[in-house]
């Protein structure tokens, strides 16, 4: 497109797992939640693999082990190797050890995950700040991550120790609902110090530059639920992306998307991997996606039509993006994203 923005989601003639040759994963929300297997997640990324697509797992959760990662996705069906693995706790880890020196002093908020990772880095983790860090890591913990290691972290930066954070992510979806994510405890540290940490994962560099040296990637297609870090990401990276609606991001979010945040494809699942994309086209000052052609009408997005609802929000899509330009669309989108169902 002549554009600098996305003003439509885009087509494609054939299945996305042939189309690229690496989906990079995200986990919480697209193949999981509350550590069950999403529906059609197993199924899909299994057809995915036997027809020769490399599948690589990227979250910003920094709790586990890339080989507990592995562990619990083969547990669910999903084959992997801790190699296939690559978390915020590793990228974190690499742009510490860039700038700290070897066996340094690293006090860690967090889990095993950022523990490992910084070890393989050379640095050494520690639990007070009476030890001395240079640094501070702060990565997911858990829900029973105790209130004392927020006391810590404010200790070692109030000394001078310099802070780093996996991933600033509000929140996490889970089995029971949208939970309060490792962004939310970084707003806890920041709040007591009046510090800024240095941010690795996504949608930040130093998560891209992780992945793609662990991967080899060379074509690749960042799969994600968020808007925030999973297509930002992809849009720093200058690489396409698949939005599925599987985790925190609803229609209304990605209708009003502002250039950053649009994705290169949306589908309701992982079964978007394996077919291709239908085009959404502009006929007649609205635009069409299969059954469905949605157009601006006063301050309020119209949809006319009927078929499957997926195509219905990529059409309304395309006509909020490209009335909103390279800004963020304020139509009012709610009766139409009620007629879907989404």
């Amino acid at each position: 497109m002549s554009q600098q923005y996305r003003s439509r989601p885009l087509g494609s003639g054939v299945a996305l797992s042939e189309a690229y040759d690496t989906a990079l994963l995200d986990l919480d929300g697209v193949v999981y939640a509350g550590g069950h297997a999403i529906v059609h997640a197993v199924e899909s990324l299994g057809s995915a693999r036997a027809g020769g697509m490399h599948l690589a797992y990227v979250t910003n959760n920094a709790l586990r082990t890339p080989d507990a990662v592995a562990e619990h996705l083969t547990e669910l069906g999903v084959p992997a190797d801790a190699a296939d693995v690559i978390t915020s706790a590793q990228a974190v880890a690499r742009l510490m050890a860039d700038q700290l020196p070897s066996g340094a002093k690293v006090l860690v908020v967090g889990g095993e995950g950022l523990r490992v990772a910084l070890r393989e880095r050379g640095l050494v983790p520690v639990e007070s700040a009476d030890d001395e860090p240079v640094a501070v890591a702060q990565g997911f913990g858990g829900p029973d991550l105790a209130w004392g290691r927020f006391s810590e972290a404010a200790y070692a930066i109030s000394r001078g120790a310099v802070w780093f954070a996996s991933n600033t992510d509000l929140t996490i979806p889970g089995a029971r609902g949208i939970a309060p994510g490792n962004g939310a405890a970084v707003e806890v540290v920041r709040i007591a110090t009046g510090a800024e940490p240095q941010v690795a994962g996504k949608p930040l560099p130093p998560m891209h530059r992780e992945t793609v040296l662990r991967t080899g990637a060379k074509r690749p297609l960042v799969v994600g639920d968020r808007l925030d870090t999973d297509i930002e990401g992809a849009f720093n990276g200058g690489v396409d992306s698949l939005l599925v609606l599987t985790g925190v991001t609803d229609a209304a979010q990605l209708i009003a998307a502002e250039p950053k945040y649009r994705p290169t494809y949306v589908d309701r699942d992982l079964r978007g991997l394996l077919t291709g994309q239908p085009e959404v086209s502009e006929e007649d000052g609205g635009f069409r996606c299969g059954g469905w052609t949605a157009v601006v009408r006063g301050d309020g997005l119209v949809l006319e039509g009927d078929g499957d609802a997926i195509d219905g929000l990529r059409a309304l899509c395309g006509a909020a993006w490209t009335h909103a330009g390279d800004g963020s669309c304020g139509l009012d989108a709610g009766k139409a994203v009620a007629r879907l169902g989404l």
